[in-house]
């Protein structure tokens, strides 16, 4: 009986896990907090009882979440609105099906000693921004104050920014591009007093656009069986997310865990996930209309040159949050 019945708990494993749905999911950047509720969800095994096996592919400098997806790469992706927006009217029909990131995290960061103490002191300096689909939320923060990112005293010169902080340990660039979670910490370890800073939050400035959402191609989810899939993986993420919110330490040390490159530690990474549960508190992983239209609002107000020349349509869906929510 004891043999018997050994055979069938194997078989009903066995079963369970040739039923299993692969999900790829590309991170926007490496292994960090950033991205901890996707880790969470994983070793939590909350993929796992939604019948899930999920890769989590990490980023970086040279990835591109958009380029991963267009070539077939991952079935879902982390990127930022803009970025997506942008890629959406090249022709890269992405279609945003959750939005665990409610707040921004970005900002300039700034010496004191360059002067700067409002927008208006931007003219003339040189800032540090990040490029690869990270530029555009810049671009439209200064088209709508009216300055020009082509140099001169009247405009300021665009640095183009690696991801770290160099150029402002250097003096290189009077302000560059930081996150609230990241880059701002690393200026700080680097030696300099928080009051030797200015910041400027997007969130502040009143541009702010949406950060940290999940993407899929829009083809895709005209087939039923994907789009169940989707419902299963945003709901379980949601999971993971609330989760790592609500046990940021244990969180962290779950990415850690996950960090193949050994290169993080953990009193950062427990300080970038205290920072990252500020930014996805208040939501549920349903997109907000609102913030939505925001986004494209700004987005759209570039001047001559605007990130995307028209208000976009079928760029986002409820219908995922909409089944996994319930």
């Amino acid at each position: 009986m004891k043999r018997l019945m050994t055979t069938a708990l194997f078989a009903g494993f066995a079963a369970s896990a040739a039923q299993a749905e692969d999900v790829t999911l590309q991170l926007k950047w490496v292994t960090q907090a950033q991205f901890a509720g996707y880790y969470v969800a994983q070793e939590k095994g909350f993929y796992e009882e939604e019948g899930l096996t999920v890769t989590i592919k990490p980023g970086g400098p040279d990835i591109a979440p958009t380029q991963v997806i267009a070539g077939g790469g991952a079935d879902v992706v982390v990127d930022w609105m803009p970025s997506a927006l942008a890629a959406r009217e090249k022709g890269l029909p992405l279609v945003n099906i959750a939005q665990p990131f409610k707040s921004s995290g970005m900002m300039l960061t700034c010496l004191a000693e360059s002067g700067v103490t409002g927008p208006d002191d931007f003219k003339g300096k040189t800032l540090g921004v990040w490029f690869y689909g990270n530029e555009y939320p810049f671009l439209s923060w200064m088209a709508t104050l009216g300055i020009p990112t082509t140099g001169g005293a009247d405009g300021v010169e665009v640095l183009k920014q690696g991801f770290n902080v160099d150029p402002l340990l250097q003096k290189q660039a009077a302000c560059i591009s930081t996150m609230t979670y990241n880059e701002y910490w690393q200026v700080i370890d680097a030696g300099i007093a928080e009051s030797d800073l200015v910041t400027f939050k997007y969130e502040d400035q009143g541009v702010a656009t949406l950060e940290d959402g999940l993407y899929v191609l829009e083809e895709n989810l005209a087939d039923p069986a994907f789009e169940e899939k989707m419902v299963k993986f945003v709901r379980a993420s949601m999971k993971g997310w609330k989760y790592a919110e609500e046990n940021p330490d244990e969180a962290a040390m779950i990415v850690l865990d996950n960090d193949e490159t050994g290169a993080q530690t953990e009193s950062h990474q427990k300080r970038m996930m205290a920072e990252v549960a500020k930014l996805t508190a208040g939501s549920t992983g349903a997109l907000d209309v609102a913030d939505y239209e925001r986004t494209v609002a700004t987005l759209l107000a570039g001047g001559s040159d605007p990130v995307i020349s028209a208000a976009p349509e079928g760029a986002y869906t409820l219908a995922i949050t909409d089944k996994a929510l319930q």
